[in-house]
């Protein structure tokens, strides 16, 4: 019922909570349930919302279900199980709260992790910080070489996705896409005799970094252009079937067909 309501329009999802009845129960029943296992998921903000109390020591991540730089701070977030130390603040980015920009985070972006009287941005930065600063298992290696090796993909990560998102704009030739995709193939290269990730057996913040653009880029190239990204690149397809045994990614994937759809209207013109 919600991906048919919302395909024909753009109302804000904000706006789709106040009018239901019950809302946090009703949109309940389209997550994963490996998410509603682990918490009931708040309603998005919008602008006529209330500002939780800010700066009164509770750590909060704010984000939004359906945007892939969002998704990588909450991988890192459910990964370390800090579902009860940090608390989600869902902003409805077609409807954005006064409240988030003049008094939360200036650049209006998601996600934004409120913590000790500071709020931290950039979806790569949250992960660093959350992963220094929470306990629970590290997304981050001991190993040097290792390490070293997660900040040049870091680095790689921009180049690598932005010809995939502007092709789809058509902004950019195939050409660059199949170089970016190329690339990022032969990274794995470089331990994939430990294991499918990154850096070999373990999942980590790498992997956290690239996972909400392949996973959606994947099925948009099959259905949009009839070309399957893992074709040619047998690492890569290993590699996106590993990532649906983590459950980071599995708990933050939302409603995959209903992220595709805002996906394409936001981003592509597509409703």
């Amino acid at each position: 019922m919600i991906t048919q309501f919302l395909s024909y329009r753009s109302t804000s999802l904000s706006r789709v909570f106040a009018i239901i009845p019950n809302s946090v129960s009703y949109f309940s029943n389209t997550l994963p349930m490996a998410a509603i296992s682990e918490e009931v998921l708040p309603p998005f903000q919008g602008s006529n919302s209330v500002p939780p109390s800010l700066f009164d020591g509770t750590a909060r991540l704010y984000t939004t279900y359906y945007c892939p730089f969002a998704q990588r701070a909450w991988i890192a977030r459910n990964y370390k199980g800090l579902h009860n130390k940090i608390e989600l603040v869902a902003i409805d980015l077609d409807d954005r709260p006064l409240w988030y920009k003049e008094k939360v985070y200036p650049l209006n972006q998601v996600p934004a992790l409120e913590h000790d009287n500071k709020v931290i941005g950039q979806s790569i930065d949250v992960i660093k910080y959350i992963d220094s600063h929470f306990e629970g298992p590290s997304l981050f290696p001991d190993d040097p070489e290792k390490l070293e090796f997660t900040e040049e993909l870091f680095k790689f990560s921009v180049k690598c996705t932005e010809p995939l998102f502007y092709y789809l704009q058509g902004k950019t030739p195939e050409s660059e896409v199949r170089a970016s995709l190329d690339k990022f193939e032969e990274y794995f290269s470089k331990y994939s005799e430990e294991g499918p990730f990154l850096l070999g057996a373990e999942f980590t913040a790498a992997d956290a970094v690239y996972a909400p653009m392949m996973l959606r880029y994947h099925p948009l190239f099959l259905e949009l252009h009839n070309y399957d990204i893992t074709e040619g690149r047998p690492k890569l397809a290993a590699w996106l079937k590993a990532l649906e045994t983590v459950e980071a990614i599995k708990q933050t994937k939302w409603d995959p067909e209903l992220n595709l759809k805002i996906f394409k209207r936001r981003n592509l013109g597509i409703i």
